[in-house]
């Protein structure tokens, strides 16, 4: 995949994951366009990247969804970056917290692809790229509702793969471990930086490695696929 001169729409782009991810496609010569809920935030991450353009926007609303396929129908690289995590007792979590959750993770990211495909076809060269997790193949016991939406995210991905084949769209699939965003904040020790993340998936996705497993997610998917009770017993603690 060719690095330089893309149209970069990233959800979720103004802080942690999204944020390190803008820096390094700005970094490499594409034009950003950041996406988020919060103004002030979109306003501070596109002041330290000259050009970057933003929108205030939920993922979650079909009318924003539309308004950005409309806005940004020249994005050239789409990324589905955005994403909530609840942890506890799923018998104790509200119907509409559950709802949110599978909406904001996965039903979003999918009809956000699908709003903007047809633009994406069209170009010469295109991308999708979905921040998934290492949790779609490794479940932690606390979080049911978000592993389950990156597992089915991590389906979504593959099956668009395939299906993409042979058109100028390419799909990509970040897969991190445990990283210092405010997510993860009070949840284990030794987290990836959101920087460290970028720069693998910037490895991977100049040399087009569709699946890019960083870190520590490398590894917890080769113990899950050699020693699936080992895994099981790490993650039941989580």
């Amino acid at each position: 995949m060719h690095t330089s001169g893309h149209r970069v729409l990233i959800t979720g782009g103004a802080k942690g994951i999204g944020l390190a991810l803008a820096k390094q496609f700005h970094a490499a010569g594409n034009e950003v366009m950041l996406v988020g809920r919060d103004r002030a935030a979109l306003q501070t991450a596109a002041e330290a990247m000259p050009g970057t353009r933003t929108r205030v926007a939920d993922i979650a609303i079909a009318r924003d969804r539309a308004t950005l396929a409309e806005e940004f129908s020249d994005a050239t690289v789409l990324v589905n970056n955005a994403g909530i995590q609840r942890n506890g007792d799923f018998a104790l979590m509200s119907a509409a917290d559950i709802e949110n959750e599978l909406q904001v993770n996965l039903v979003a990211p999918m009809l956000l692809t699908h709003a903007f495909l047809p633009h994406l076809q069209r170009q010469a060269a295109s991308a999708i790229v979905n921040v998934s997790s290492v949790l779609a193949l490794v479940p932690k016991q606390s979080a049911s509702a978000y592993c389950a939406s990156k597992a089915a995210l991590h389906s979504f991905t593959r099956s668009l793969r395939w299906q993409l084949e042979g058109t100028p769209v390419r799909v990509f699939e970040i897969m991190p471990p445990l990283v210092d965003t405010a997510m993860a904040a009070n949840r284990g020790t030794g987290k990836m930086s959101p920087d460290a993340l970028a720069s693998a998936f910037w490895n991977g996705f100049r040399s087009d490695q569709y699946e890019v497993r960083a870190g520590k997610a490398k590894a917890a998917s080769i113990i899950a696929r050699l020693l699936p009770s080992l895994a099981e017993r790490i993650m039941r603690r989580g």
